[in-house]
């Protein structure tokens, strides 16, 4: 009776544990991202992205898992996201202001929003 329940224990981690990923891509979920600095749109910035994460990991933009470019109008999309904690960091330069800025924000996709388009501002600073 025991080994018994242990093969369905294991059986069971074998077909839904994988299931339940979350925090990666591989979803139906995206992020639309805008870099700001105070209310201006900062164009051809980078935005980096940490799954798994609810606080900033820091500068070193090598700890990110993926990272994108915007456009002109300071967008960028990141697709295939599950549900779950990231942290998007921006990084860029603002023109006007003649300084590099960056900055970040966590978000949190949750089930309910797993299969949705998600806008989000990446706020940025000196």
């Amino acid at each position: 009776m025991k080994t018994r329940l242990q093969i369905i224990s294991v059986i069971f981690m074998i077909v839904f544990i994988p299931s339940c990923k979350k925090n990666q891509a591989g979803g139906e979920s995206t992020v639309a991202a805008i870099t700001r600095h105070h209310d201006r749109v900062i164009p051809f910035s980078t935005v980096y992205i940490k799954y798994g994460a609810k606080e900033f990991p820091g500068e070193d933009v090598s700890k990110y898992d993926a990272s994108q470019q915007t456009d002109a109008e300071g967008h960028t999309h990141f697709e295939g996201l599950r549900y779950g904690n990231y942290y998007f960091y921006g990084v860029g330069y603002d023109s006007l202001a003649q300084a590099v800025v960056k900055g970040g924000v966590s978000l949190k996709i949750k089930w309910k929003e797993r299969k949705e388009e998600i806008e989000l501002t990446v706020p940025v600073t000196e």
